[in-house]
């Protein structure tokens, strides 16, 4: 019997299409500390013949760069004088699946090990898969859905780069939030997107107009939060790629413009190891011990750990009262002015975290909540009363508005500290210090606008 992956293709159906000459490329990815596909094409026959049993090598600088992939001085998994030796890409062969976009492609996301075969403690993939593991200990398993904001613009992505992204035209001239009219005109790329991504094993549940222009939003069903996060990290290249074959160009960058920004709300359930759900029960609001203080856990963790969901300078101008992301670390049913939002009955009930942008890299920020809800459930942490009406006029703590306050709180964050070891965190403060430093370095068109005549 041929043992299926959950995406669609087993090994033995990849054999078989390699051999009828169907498939001749398997790109073999990871997903590295800045939320990015990288990786490697390789000849189909050598991976079946050497990959698939063996992994592949890359350079261990692959978690240790800036995004344009310059070397970076001060992180320990990579350096200089360690030699920038290899690290090992170790095929998970549940995440096997046919890239439909790409002519006589499949893909299959990796494990990221080093030579010795240990995990390399900061991969984005072996720090969720060891908060899981920790959950697992307790008894539970988490479920998640992501919902991933992007703006769609009538460029390729080499115009786009070649107008310094100015003067760009987003691919509607209005707010388009639910709007069926609008969004046909979209449906080239929206349609191309959906049935790639279900070409790939992924279910799509729905595509729809967002606020902002040529702003979208493509949801799929959840999952396992590490098959959830495999699938979102998957989905984000592929969207550009299908945009780009198209003539267009998309960004999932926190804030753009001025208008609203691209978020990347994270849905977030609990099943014990039976598949049963576990926030259901009798107490207020129709909770379960287990449910108050799964969110007693995430409001309490969430300031320390606010860096994990939102990594980048630009992720910070996401955060505007009144705009419908969060500023009040606070929970409400079905409450959008919050930071969680508790909807659903039921099996169904879950939580909605609301502070990720669409920059966040998935892994990181589903760790960060997992790590959120063994601290909740470890110290029987008692559940705050429920925030009714305007969260943002509320004197509820707030999340930190800026980078570097975020790095600061990470790096004295004893939960971070707990849960991810000093390792990777010494690791992500680094890479907030890198951020920052180059943001500190760079002279802005705002700068120029403001100061070049009038100053």
């Amino acid at each position: 019997m041929k043992q299926q992956s959950p995406n669609g293709l087993a090994l033995e159906e990849l054999r078989d299409l390699v051999a009828a000459g169907s498939i001749d490329t398997v790109i073999v990815a990871i997903t590295d500390h800045l939320g990015r596909l990288q990786g490697k094409r390789c000849g189909a026959r050598s991976f079946l013949e050497d990959v698939y049993p063996h992994g592949a090598e890359g350079c261990n600088y692959l978690l240790a760069v800036d995004v344009d992939m310059n070397t970076i001085e001060g992180y320990e998994s990579s350096s200089w004088e360690n030699g920038y030796g290899d690290l090992v890409m170790r095929p998970d062969m549940d995440t096997l699946r046919l890239v439909p976009w790409l002519p006589g492609t499949a893909m299959v996301q990796c494990d990221v090990l080093r030579t010795d075969g240990s995990p390399l403690a900061p991969s984005p993939r072996q720090i969720l898969r060891r908060q899981l593991d920790r959950l697992e200990e307790l008894g539970y398993r988490a479920y998640i859905g992501t919902e991933l904001e992007f703006i769609l613009f009538d460029h390729s992505y080499s115009d786009a780069w070649d107008r310094g992204y100015a003067g760009m035209q987003a691919s509607s001239r209005y707010n388009v939030d639910y709007s069926l009219l609008a969004t046909s005109r979209l449906e080239p790329v929206l349609r191309a997107i959906r049935n790639g991504m279900e070409g790939a094993g992924m279910v799509v549940e729905s595509s729809k107009g967002e606020c902002n222009f040529g702003q979208q939003e493509v949801t799929f069903r959840f999952d396992e939060a590490m098959r959830t996060c495999d699938n979102h990290s998957f989905y984000k290249t592929g969207a550009k790629e299908i945009a780009d074959q198209q003539g267009k160009s998309l960004t999932f960058m926190a804030k753009f413009n001025e208008r609203e920004g691209n978020s990347c709300h994270i849905h977030f359930s609990l099943r014990d190891l039976d598949g049963e759900p576990v926030f259901p029960g009798m107490s207020e609001h129709g909770f379960s011990p287990v449910m108050e203080q799964f969110i007693a856990g995430q409001l309490a963790a969430l300031k320390e750990l606010t860096y994990f969901l939102a990594p980048n300078v630009n992720s910070y101008k996401r955060f505007v009262e009144g705009s419908f992301a969060p500023t009040a670390i606070a929970w409400g049913l079905d409450n959008r002015s919050c930071a969680l939002r508790v909807v659903g009955h039921g099996a169904g009930m879950r939580t909605e975290n609301r502070v990720g942008g669409g920059d966040l890299n998935p892994y990181l920020a589903t760790a960060a909540l997992v790590a959120a809800a063994i601290h909740g459930l470890e110290n029987r942490l008692p559940l705050e009363p429920v925030t009714a009406g305007n969260a943002y006029t509320t004197g509820a703590d707030r999340l930190p508005t800026t980078l570097r306050a975020s790095r600061d709180l990470l790096a004295g964050s004893e939960i971070a500290r707990k849960a991810f070891g000093d390792e990777v965190v010494t690791h992500y403060v680094h890479a907030a210090d890198v951020e920052l430093a180059a943001f500190d370095g760079a002279v802005t068109d705002w700068e120029r606008k403001r100061g070049f005549e009038r100053l």
